[in-house]
């Protein structure tokens, strides 16, 4: 039976507080300027506190945000530079290689991010979400707050690359999310569709833009210099959003 835990906060006392500073300048290699942005970006959505704007609950969902687009930046310059003659194409996908759920959720963990997290609930249930992929988000979001965006962009390559992602095992990974979500809906009985519903672009500079629906319903897009690549890149968002594992 799974163990019921209550909200998970390291910083209720003057001594946890302490704790938490060191686990995170221990993460970050920075003692943090603002411990407030880093509790709010460890705090779940499960566990989010009524702020003084009505309707409004704090949780590290803006920080998310924030940290996507930070993080997706990033590694772009990072990957272009790293790959000064490969096109637009191999950069586009080796980057959502890099920032899918799944690479964040392991990484997160790795550096110790699911020790800090403040949540409401069944870790097991939480545990089989986005949560530790979104805390990571989030935290970036903080450090790019409290430290700038140099100090972020040495701790993304310095740290986060260099140590816990292996670029050539990442280029050569050629998991197939479109075989996989086609299993899972055989097994559920359920019908998955793809379409190509767009075409960006003009001759060798095209894009396309495939679809999946799931019983009629759109679940996502994604893009591609060839339907193929589209229509994985759209397979792998689905996967994400269903939640769906490999299983090999």
């Amino acid at each position: 039976m799974a163990v019921t835990e209550s909200i998970i906060s390291f910083f209720s006392s003057d001594s946890s507080l302490k704790e938490f500073r060191k686990a995170v300048e221990q993460i970050i290699g920075s003692k943090p300027g603002n411990d407030a942005l880093y509790q709010l970006a460890f705090r779940h959505t499960s566990a989010s506190k009524s702020s003084l704007v009505k309707g409004y609950k704090e949780s590290n969902e803006r920080l998310e945000f924030l940290g996507d687009s930070v993080l997706g930046m990033i590694i772009a310059e990072y990957l272009f530079k790293k790959y000064p003659f490969k096109d637009e194409g191999f950069l586009t996908e080796i980057r959502s290689r890099i920032v899918n759920r799944e690479s964040l959720n392991q990484v997160a963990r790795k550096i110790g991010l699911d020790r800090l997290i403040e949540f409401d609930g069944n870790r097991v249930t939480h545990a089989r979400t986005s949560m530790y992929g979104d805390a990571m988000e989030a935290l970036l979001g903080a450090i790019y707050l409290d430290k700038g965006f140099n100090f972020t962009r040495k701790f993304i390559v310095n740290k986060l690359i260099t140590n816990y992602f292996d670029l050539d095992a990442v280029i050569q990974n050629n998991t197939n999310f479109k075989s996989i979500l086609l299993s899972w809906a055989q097994a559920e009985g359920k019908k998955v569709q793809f379409d190509i519903v767009k075409e960006n672009g003009k001759h060798h500079s095209k894009e396309f833009v495939a679809e999946v629906t799931l019983d009629g319903e759109i679940i996502s897009q994604g893009g591609g210099w060839n339907k193929k690549k589209a229509e994985q890149d759209a397979a792998r968002k689905a996967c994400e959003v269903l939640e769906i594992e490999d299983q090999s």
